[in-house]
């Protein structure tokens, strides 16, 4: 399933995979690796702004700055910047989980039956791993 060169290819600038092209071959793979490790750094590179504003936040309400109303801005910024990071952490997840796939060769399959996910889904939702089927009925189900 997977080829291991996909790290080494070199995509045209415009580059989107095509359904003419083998499924998941050398040049897919590399588009979405490249796609997702560009998701991965972006939400790191969040995560840490995110991190120093709770710290900001916190600091200027440990100080003792403000009154009542500046506290609870405050405490809501912190609040709402660590549901932000924990967000950004399951999807963290998500894209090395999908990462991981590429790597071994499953990526672009279900996880529940082995089935090619199909590429119009991988290109609208990269971090897919059931077909939409399975996802339906994955949602019926909760």
């Amino acid at each position: 399933m997977s080829d291991k060169n996909y790290k080494n290819i070199e995509l045209p600038p415009k580059y989107v995979p095509k359904k003419s092209e083998p499924y998941m071959c050398p040049e897919q793979l590399a588009y979405f690796y490249q796609l997702l490790n560009a998701q991965k750094e972006e939400l790191t590179h969040d995560s840490d702004s995110v991190l120093n504003a709770v710290r900001l936040a916190d600091k200027t309400e440990s100080a003792g700055v403000g009154d009542d109303s500046d506290n609870a801005v405050f405490e809501q910024e912190i609040t709402m910047n660590l549901r932000m990071s924990e967000r950004d952490n399951n999807l963290l997840k998500k894209i090395n989980s999908a990462l991981e796939r590429i790597e071994n060769g499953t990526y672009g399959y279900s996880v529940v039956s082995g089935e090619e996910i199909g590429l119009s889904r991988m290109l609208a939702r990269p971090l897919a791993t059931m077909t939409v089927e399975e996802q339906e009925e994955y949602e019926k189900r909760k």
